[in-house]
């Protein structure tokens, strides 16, 4: 009977623990959707987002007829952000992943803008990074690399530094591109107004893919992007008197040791410099027979 009694009271004591972690697990979920939902707006085609049970990552997908993107409600002037991708995997020619900042909700002719873009390629082919800097609406600033891994088997890290000495792009840490101010007045360098976060995916078809020339192939939609665990350490612009209206070096972003990269920094750097730049528009003097102001200026410095 004794051993019978134990059985028993061990059975209820199973049950009890399901119980809770069931509770908690679904607590976990509703705060998980709640943060995503206190943080983003979708901007088109809600359809086309979905997220898994416990609301922690998230899918937007494009089919033929529209592609989907979030963005941050909140504006920020300065600071570290950084998202976890997996791209869409297979025959993804024509398709556009981004993940990037802009100033304005519309992609008004005046905005800033720092930019993200994969570039999906046929089936065995390696995606390709693109990255452009915008001010006042003027971009033409881009960069390719290749990547050191597959980013459709699984999610690596993207973040951008931003400050008003440089802006850097990473890639699992390591920085990829290094884009610095000269610290005068020009019209080169994003630092005057406060952006918010996108990511999209949508059809590209005309330029995305060895110059549009390969075709986003439908039977195989729908693409799917996916996204975790979104990263921010920035000043957050609120109206009227923003803190970040100018540098105040109480953040380590905002401080001498981000303002250029650390010697480990440097080492990687030079290894993606050799190794992984496809295109750098500083070095296309067909395109650019005088070579933009920002140009001149060291990466090293």
């Amino acid at each position: 009977m004794r051993t019978r009694a134990f059985s028993v009271v061990a059975v209820l004591l199973s049950i009890a623990v399901l119980l809770v972690s069931s509770k908690f697990g679904a607590a976990e979920s509703k705060n998980a959707l709640e943060e995503f939902q206190n943080n983003f707006d979708i901007m088109w085609a809600e359809d086309n987002f979905k997220t898994t049970e416990d609301g922690k990552t998230w899918f937007l997908s494009l089919d033929k007829e529209t592609g989907c993107g979030f963005l941050t409600k909140q504006r920020y002037r300065f600071g570290w952000f950084s998202m976890k991708l997996k791209l869409v995997g297979g025959d993804s020619a024509g398709v556009v992943t981004a993940y990037y900042m802009c100033s304005d909700k519309d992609a008004a002719p005046e905005r800033d803008e720092l930019d993200f873009e994969f570039l999906g390629n046929r089936t065995g082919e390696p995606y390709v990074i693109q990255t452009n800097v915008y001010k006042t609406g003027v971009g033409n600033r881009e960069m390719r690399h290749g990547l050191w891994f597959d980013p459709t088997e699984d999610f690596h890290t993207y973040s951008i530094l931003w400050n008003s000495h440089q802006i850097v792009f990473f890639v699992d840490r390591v920085p990829i591109r290094v884009y610095k101010n000269n610290d005068k007045p020009n019209d080169f360098f994003p630092n005057e107004k406060p952006m918010y976060l996108f990511s999209s995916i949508w059809n590209a078809d005309d330029w995305a893919t060895r110059g549009g020339l390969e075709k986003t192939d439908w039977k195989k939609a729908p693409f799917v992007s996916t996204y975790k665990d979104f990263k921010s350490d920035g000043c957050e612009w609120k109206d009227p008197y923003p803190e970040c209206v100018s540098t105040t070096t109480e953040k380590w972003w905002d401080q001498y040791d981000s303002w250029h990269l650390t010697d480990s920094q440097k080492e990687d750097f030079a290894w993606v410099e050799r190794n992984l730049v496809i295109y750098d528009y500083c070095k296309d003097t067909k395109r650019f027979p005088k070579l933009p102001e920002e140009c001149s200026l060291s990466p090293w410095d």
